[in-house]
């Protein structure tokens, strides 16, 4: 890539602006968090957190946040994915490709419908003090 001109960054910058937005979580924001250990990428979790970031601009929607994390401790069921919504409990899905994070987008994100059978337990807080 060559030198870009002054005009050229200003319009890199706000075309990658709504794509860094959905990186912020505020107050009762959604928030969709992929593991990406090095078990979660090697399953493909970078092509899983693409397809989540891809489908959330296809489906228009902007009130949700999009983060990756490190190791979830769910090796066996990598690529996870977490889903935090208000109003619903937190929900970690396993084995989620591109085409699951895709259909988590389009039912749990806009139905308020879980995606049941790649839903993976996750210990409960109280038991975790």
């Amino acid at each position: 890539m060559g030198a870009m001109t002054l005009e050229e960054l200003r319009a890199l910058r706000a075309s990658k602006r709504k794509e860094l937005s959905q990186r912020d979580a505020g107050e009762g924001v959604t928030q969709i968090i992929v593991g990406m250990g090095t078990c979660g990428i090697a399953a493909g979790a970078k092509e899983t957190f693409h397809a989540i970031v891809d489908e959330l601009a296809k489906q228009e929607i902007s009130n949700v946040v999009v983060k990756q994390t490190g190791c979830m401790g769910l090796c066996s069921s990598e690529p996870s994915v977490e889903v935090l919504k208000a109003g619903m409990p937190g929900i970690v899905y396993g084995k989620v490709d591109d085409a699951i994070g895709r259909k988590i987008v389009q039912k749990h994100i806009l139905k308020d419908q879980l995606v049941g059978e790649y839903i993976f337990d996750k210990p409960a807080a109280d038991i975790m003090k």
